[in-house]
C-alpha cells in the first residue's frame, strides 16, 4: 500500500487525539477532479474536531496529487489495477470453498445473493489476513471453479471469457489484501470497491461503517457496460457481481448518507435498511459564488465541469447546433478538466464540434483558476448528464443567479426545483429549446436566476452541511468507543 503522510502542524484546528474518520473513494480526491473529490475537500477541511485519513483507490499508485493535501490529512493509495502485491505467504487453506461460494453468491444473479455475498466475501478476508489472496483468486483451478459454476447455472463461459472474468474479479476484491484500516468511523463516498475497505475495517476492529453515494454506483455501472468492449458474457457476470456487492455493503452499513432522494429510493431497492437512511444533500459556501454583475454581450451557454462520457456533453453540442440556427450569434464554452481516461471522448467532442460547423462558437476551455468565473461567462447554466448525484457544479451555477437547463436525472430535479428548466436526457431538440427560451426571454431568464440563488440560500449551504456531518460523525464515533 503506498502512503502518504501529512503531519499536524502546530496550532492545528484538530485535537491530539480527536476521533478520527476515514474517508474511501475511487478515482477521486486527492488525484483527480470532480464533485467527490470537492465534496472530500469540504470535509477535511470544514468539519472541525476530526482527525481525517483519506484512502484513494487508484489505478496503479503511480499517480500524483492534483489537489492541496491539509496538513494533518492522512492519504494511502490502494491501486488496483496495477501489479499484483508480492507476498511471502502460501496459498489459503479453504480457499476452494470459500471461492465457490462467493461466485454462488451472484452467478447466476445476485437477485437474494447480498447475505450470501456478505458472508463469502468476509470469509475472503479472513484468509487474506493470513495468505496470499490474489495468486489464489488467478490460479488455474480459480478459472476451472468459475466455468464449472456458470456451466452449473446454465451460463457456460469459454474459456476466454472465464480468464478475463477471473483476472476483473481479483482486481476489483484487491482491497481485501490489504491491512483494515484503524479508525473511529469509516466514511464511503460511494459503493463498489470502496465499500471492501470499510468491510474489512468492521470485520477486524468492529469500525462503525457510512456511506454516502453522489450518483448511484450500480446504475453506473448499467450505463457504463453499454460502452465497454468486454465480451456479453463477461459483462453480465460483472455486472451480477456489482449488483450483490452493493447489496452486500447497504446491508454492512451502519449509517447511509444519500445526496438525494432518487438515490435514495435505488439504495432501498437494493437491500438498505430504511432505518439507516438519512437523504443529506451537498451544500456550497454562496459567498465563493456571488450573483454576476451583469450578462455578456452575446447569448452564452456555460457548461462547467468534467469532461466525461456520463457528461453527454455529444448531446450538449448536438442542442448547440440547433441554438445556433436560430441564434447565429451564440456561444458555447464548456470548462472544466479532461482525465486521463477520458482524453478519447475529449477528442471525439472536438471532432463533433468540428463535424457540426461549430468551431470557434463551441470551445472547450479546460480547467478556469477560479470557478465563480466561468459561471460569469454564461447567460445560463448547462447540465445534459444521463447519471448525476446532487451535483455541486449546479448549485454554484444557481447560487450565481445563473438559471439551469438540465436534464431530468438523479438528484437533478431536487436541486433546481422551480428555478431552471429540466428536459428528458439525450433529447438534445428539446434541450435546444429550453435554452433558445431563456436566451430569448431575459424577463424569465433573470427571474429563474433570482429563484435560483434564492433556493441555495435557503437549502444548500456549506454551514447546514458541514454542522450535518459533524453530528452523523459523533452518533457513529460514540458507538464506536461504546463498542
Amino acid at each position: 500500500m503506498t502512503t502518504c503522510r501529512r503531519a499536524p502542524v502546530t496550532g492545528a484546528a484538530t485535537p491530539a487525539r480527536a476521533p478520527r474518520v476515514t474517508l474511501v473513494a475511487e478515482g477521486a480526491y486527492p488525484y483527480c477532479a470532480g464533485g467527490v473529490s470537492l465534496w472530500i475537500d469540504q470535509l477535511v477541511r470544514g468539519v472541525a474536531g476530526y482527525a481525517f485519513t483519506v484512502v484513494a483507490l487508484t489505478v496503479d499508485g503511480s499517480e500524483r496529487p492534483g489537489w492541496p493535501v491539509p496538513a494533518g490529512v492522512e492519504v494511502v493509495n490502494l491501486p488496483l489495477w496495477g501489479p499484483r502485491p508480492r507476498r511471502p505467504r502460501g496459498r489459503p487453506r479453504g480457499i476452494a470453498d470459500a471461492h465457490e461460494a462467493f461466485l454462488r453468491s451472484f452467478i447466476p444473479t445476485a437477485d437474494g445473493g447480498a447475505d450470501a455475498m456478505l458472508a463469502a466475501l468476509r470469509r475472503l478476508f479472513e484468509l487474506a489476513q493470513s495468505a496470499d489472496l490474489c495468486s489464489a483468486l488467478v490460479a488455474n483451478d480459480a478459472v476451472d471453479r468459475l466455468m464449472a459454476v456458470a456451466a452449473d447455472a446454465g451460463h457456460p463461459l469459454s474459456l476466454r471469457d472465464a480468464v478475463t472474468a477471473t483476472d476483473l474479479l481479483e482486481h476489483l476484491l484487491r482491497p481485501l489484501s490489504h491491512p483494515p484500516v484503524r479508525t473511529d468511523v469509516c466514511h464511503l463516498a460511494m459503493n463498489g470497491p470502496s465499500a471492501l475497505v470499510g468491510m474489512a475495517a468492521k470485520w477486524a476492529h468492529g469500525t462503525p461503517l457510512m456511506m454516502s453515494e453522489h450518483g448511484v454506483y450500480l446504475r453506473e455501472r448499467y450505463l457504463g457496460a453499454i460502452e465497454e468492449q468486454a465480451p456479453p458474457a463477461v459483462k453480465r457476470l460483472l455486472l451480477a457481481f456489482h449488483r450483490a456487492l452493493t447489496g452486500a455493503a447497504y446491508r454492512c452499513c451502519d449509517a447511509l448518507a444519500p445526496h438525494s432522494a432518487y438515490n435514495r429510493r435505488w439504495q432501498l431497492r437494493n437491500g438498505a435498511d430504511e432505518g439507516r437512511v438519512r437523504t443529506m444533500y451537498n451544500g456550497i459556501d454562496p459567498e465563493v459564488f456571488p450573483v454576476a454583475p451583469g450578462e455578456p454581450d452575446e447569448p452564452t451557454i456555460v457548461f462547467v465541469g468534467r469532461v466525461d462520457p456520463l457528461k453527454d456533453l455529444h448531446t450538449l453540442i448536438r442542442a448547440f447546433r440547433i441554438v445556433r440556427s436560430e441564434l447565429p450569434e451564440a456561444r458555447l464554452r464548456v470548462f472544466g478538466p479532461v482525465p486521463l481516461v477520458n482524453r478519447g471522448y475529449h477528442a471525439g467532442c472536438l471532432d463533433l464540434v468540428d463535424r457540426l460547423g461549430l468551431s470557434g462558437a463551441a470551445v472547450f476551455e479546460g480547467r478556469i483558476p477560479h470557478q465563480v468565473d466561468a459561471f460569469h461567462q454564461g447567460h445560463l447554466v448547462a447540465l445534459t448528464s444521463v447519471s448525476e448525484g446532487f451535483p455541486f457544479s449546479l448549485m454554484e451555477g444557481m447560487s450565481t443567479g445563473r438559471p439551469p437547463v438540465c436534464t431530468d436525472v438523479g438528484g437533478v430535479p431536487e436541486a433546481v426545483g422551480d428555478a431552471g428548466i429540466m428536459v428528458p436526457p439525450r433529447d438534445c431538440a428539446a434541450f435546444a429549446g429550453a435554452c433558445l427560451r431563456l436566451l430569448t426571454d431575459g424577463e424569465l431568464r433573470r427571474r429563474l436566476g433570482r429563484l435560483a440563488r434564492q433556493r441555495v440560500l435557503e437549502n444548500f449551504t456549506l454551514r447546514r452541511w458541514n454542522d450535518g456531518y459533524r453530528a452523523r460523525y459523533a452518533e457513529l464515533a460514540a458507538r464506536s468507543r461504546s463498542g
